[in-house]
């Protein structure tokens, strides 16, 4: 199934991370993110937008999927680009549900 038709799951820990071979597998799921592998298992992109405003209104939208489906990044805004991480807080590491968020918010641009 179609990573952006698919939900995210609560978690509530317990659970473990992907493993490396899963990470692999599903980077290749979504569109020009990066796989970090350095204290934390995670996966980054970063979006450049014409302005400020522009930047704004897509980390609105971000937001508005994030509370949506449960499922929160990080985000760092520095005037016309924005940058999105997401892990899983709960395990500790990447889960599926990272993966859904990317191919949701790859929709939005």
């Amino acid at each position: 199934m179609n990573l952006n038709k698919k939900h995210c799951v609560p978690c509530e820990g317990g659970t473990p991370p992907f493993s490396e071979d899963q990470e692999d597998e599903n980077i290749d799921k979504v569109k020009n993110w990066s796989l970090i592998r350095d204290t934390e298992h995670k996966i980054r992109k970063q979006f450049t937008f014409k302005d400020f405003k522009e930047a704004m209104e897509f980390v609105n939208k971000v937001a508005d999927i994030a509370e949506t489906e449960q499922h929160h990044p990080d985000i760092k805004i520095v005037y016309s680009k924005v940058q999105i991480e997401l892990f899983t807080h709960a395990v500790g590491g990447l889960s599926e549900n990272d993966f859904i968020m990317a191919a949701k918010i790859d929709k939005l641009k």
